[in-house]
């Protein structure tokens, strides 16, 4: 048998200074079915820091009250945190200012509101490009849309190496497009899109841009301004922080012409019965009251990030992905599907003989948690000429025993199935 990628070395430096991070995650100090957890669906839900943890239960406990109405202390406590976090956020992917950064539930609402506001100027003959790598969340809003007004939606193909077609997507860049929606890193192959080229050859059509960073914040640097994106959209659960809430970041000119997409408190500078004025952005796509201590968690989740470094973070994913796929290459049967070059901390396997949800369900015996099924992104199993895969995804505080312990797990179903 030939000898692991010399990478092995690497991944055993790194995963050493991980074990020292894993310590900050009060999950990982359980057991699941009597084993040590090796949890390796970070791509559907991160787990949380300590941090992040704490800095929500002093929120809730000792500084709570509504923001932007209280005048009392707590009012002023309360509001003042929730815009810090907003500076936050800001401030991790270097966004021109503050008022550039909308919370909303997730980044599914974050795509909605895009294609209700930014899509209700849109008519009949205009043009949105996605890509056969799209989560659902990318998808349908679209083709809503295209029912509604009739767009054209047109999909960008990938190769059988699971990267996206440039010259196949520009092919696709004629006048009337008027906005290009595409993933930063794919939730099912890992594969990271050349979202700067992308940008560019959109730009030079006319075209803006959405990138979906779900995959990316928190395991990547992500520095909007120099990537030149019109608007970039992230859930907070998948960067260590809490569910509940997410973020559209949309360049400041661009926000003040759209109009808002959900009515009522907050939002408003003035209403009488004869007519309603609607604040600047960012408070103009933030009706109600938000979401507010799921923001400062977000906010600490991303300064512990921050802290740890985030190209240490992509080092260390870079290199247990690759682990992985010599790992699991080396068992009989398995055939990981290619996510082409740079592939990120996602891999998505099958194995000959043996549904994905049956490998999900026996290796979570031995403490294993992967993800199995169609991974909201059923256009691209069509693509790939499978109905269903086994995901597995790392974050910082994976180590190589926890990809040891996936490969022991497919080893005992390998025997069990035949």
């Amino acid at each position: 048998m030939a000898p692991l990628s010399d990478d092995l070395g690497v991944v055993a430096g790194l995963s050493q200074v991980t074990r020292s991070y894993r310590a900050d995650f009060p999950i990982f100090g359980r057991e699941v079915n009597g084993r040590p957890l090796a949890y390796l669906d970070t791509a559907a839900s991160a787990q949380k820091p300590r941090a992040v943890l704490d800095a929500m239960h002093e929120a809730y406990a000792y500084h709570y009250a509504n923001v932007h109405r209280g005048v009392h202390t707590l009012g002023y406590e309360a509001t003042a945190a929730f815009e810090a976090a907003r500076g936050t956020v800001a401030h991790t992917i270097n966004a021109r200012s503050a008022d550039e950064v909308v919370f909303v539930r997730g980044a599914t609402e974050g795509i909605n509101l895009l294609a209700a506001s930014f899509g209700s100027r849109l008519v009949a003959g205009d043009a949105v490009v996605i890509s056969e790598l799209e989560h659902h969340a990318n998808i349908v809003p679209w083709q809503m849309l295209r029912e509604k007004c009739g767009i054209d939606l047109r999909i960008a193909p990938i190769g059988d190496d699971g990267a996206l077609c440039l010259e196949r997507f520009a092919a696709l860049l004629t006048p009337g497009v008027r906005l290009v929606a595409v993933t930063h890193v794919s939730n099912v192959l890992g594969t990271v899109v050349p979202v700067s080229e992308v940008i560019r050859r959109a730009h030079a059509c006319g075209s803006l841009v959405l990138i979906d960073g779900c995959q990316a914040i928190g395991h990547r640097s992500v520095d909007v301004r120099e990537l030149d994106a019109d608007f970039y959209v992230f859930s907070g659960h998948k960067a260590y922080g809490p569910t509940g809430i997410g973020v559209l970041w949309g360049k400041r000119e661009i926000l003040e012409t759209l109009p808002p997409w959900q009515e009522g408190g907050e939002m408003i500078e003035s209403v009488s019965f004869a007519r309603t004025t609607f604040k600047k952005p960012t408070y103009r796509f933030e009706a109600g009251t938000p979401a507010i201590v799921e923001a400062i968690g977000l906010a600490a989740a991303l300064e512990y990030v921050f802290a740890i470094g985030v190209p240490w973070i992509e080092a260390h994913e870079r290199a247990l992905t690759t682990y992985a796929i010599e790992r699991l290459g080396r068992i009989d049967g398995v055939r990981v599907l290619p996510g082409g070059t740079g592939q990120a901390g996602i891999l998505s396997f099958e194995m000959a003989g043996v549904h994905p949800h049956d490998i999900a369900t026996v290796i979570d015996r031995s403490g294993v948690a992967v993800r199995a099924g169609h991974h909201c992104a059923q256009p691209l199993m069509s693509r790939l000429g499978v109905t269903a895969t086994v995901r597995a995804s790392v974050g910082l505080y994976t180590h190589e025993g926890d990809i040891d312990a996936l490969a022991d797990g497919l080893g005992c179903v390998r025997e069990m199935f035949g």
